[in-house]
């Protein structure tokens, strides 16, 4: 869900090129909670295999990927542990309103309205600790770094980030700027072009979002950034404190300073002192290893061919072009 702010905040289109060579922690399960929600059917049922197991994280894990890899951007992956016991409620929140998203998905189809359908689906999508197994398996079969955080991967990230051991956090949602991630990056490993209602197409482009630049333009430091977020929600107090928005919110923090001054004036319905102390101590840990290797060709094919009937011959194009010895790219539906 993230952080209540992007209105807010200021950040810039910038090249895949400008960021070749660079190193870029990726917040996994944001990562897969993108590709199961759009890499779907035309009646907005996830892609599958003969045995009707979900693939959509692996197909959007080897296309979209090797595409950044072969913009030579270095990618590790950064996946969730633990949650905090703030956000469990959240989560059970989210499993109602799954539940409730797969009954009107279901109407939709019953009744033949894909359009509906496809619109439901989206929010149905769910990770399992399956689909997480074989996503560390597919990225590690790529070359590519698989780290495991203690509990938040945005923190973890983060963390990573402000020791220069990655050049910027990739994710989908504002936290890492809380967890004081220098560089932010958005719509990394989105597809390039997103169809709109009307039938028309945008090209979608990376954002950056550099902390120092957020501060300067709001006006505040990282801890007056940190009760921002709190009065406008996070996923440890989900709709932050009612009737505050964005704006109001960044004013009363400019007016009074102080958490403390803010909190009294605003009098939550929730302790903010519980989600500024996750935020302030959320685990992270220097047990990782940000090493590159070669891909395996024999485990790609393994888990993509051999358990999930993924079409051989594009996945070996795919490995040509990984290798270094073909140019074109292919669409989704190749893969198949």
């Amino acid at each position: 869900m993230g952080l209540k702010i992007s209105e807010l905040i200021p950040k810039r289109d910038i090249k895949f090129e400008d960021l070749a060579n660079k190193k870029i922690a990726v917040d996994a399960s944001q990562m897969l909670y993108q590709f199961l929600s759009s890499i779907r059917q035309q009646d907005g049922t996830p892609l599958m295999d003969s045995q009707g197991r979900v693939t959509s994280h692996l197909v959007g894990i080897y296309s979209r990927v090797s595409n950044l890899i072969m913009k030579d951007i270095k990618l590790c992956f950064v996946f969730d542990g633990k949650p905090p016991s703030l956000k469990v409620e959240e989560q059970e929140s989210r499993a109602s309103r799954k539940r409730a998203a797969e009954e009107k998905m279901r109407r939709a189809l019953e009744e033949e309205d894909v359009e509906a359908a496809l619109k439901y689906s989206k929010q149905t999508s769910r990770l399992d600790w399956e689909m997480v197994r074989e996503a560390k398996e597919l990225i590690a079969a790529m070359g590519l770094p698989v780290v495991q955080a203690p509990s938040e991967a945005e923190a973890q990230a983060s963390y990573m980030c402000r020791k220069k051991d990655v050049w910027a956090v990739a994710s989908s949602d504002h936290d890492c700027l809380v967890y004081g991630a220098p560089r932010l990056i958005m719509n990394l490993t989105l597809s390039s072009k997103r169809k709109l209602p009307n039938g028309s197409y945008v090209w979608i482009v990376p954002n950056l979002i550099e902390l120092d630049e957020v501060l300067d333009a709001l006006q505040v430091n990282s801890e007056q950034l940190l009760v921002l977020a709190i009065l406008s929600g996070t996923d440890f107090n989900v709709g932050g404190v009612k009737g505050i928005g964005p704006k109001n919110a960044l004013k009363l923090v400019k007016d009074l300073k102080t958490a403390e001054k803010v909190f009294a004036r605003v009098k939550p319905d929730f302790d903010w002192k519980k989600v500024y102390k996750i935020f302030k101590e959320m685990p992270t840990t220097d047990d990782y290893s940000l090493k590159w290797g070669k891909v395996d060709e024999s485990k790609i094919r393994k888990l993509l061919v051999g358990e999930h009937d993924f079409s051989e011959a594009r996945v070996e194009k795919t490995l040509e072009k990984l290798r270094g010895e073909g140019k074109s790219q292919k669409g989704l539906g190749d893969f198949f």
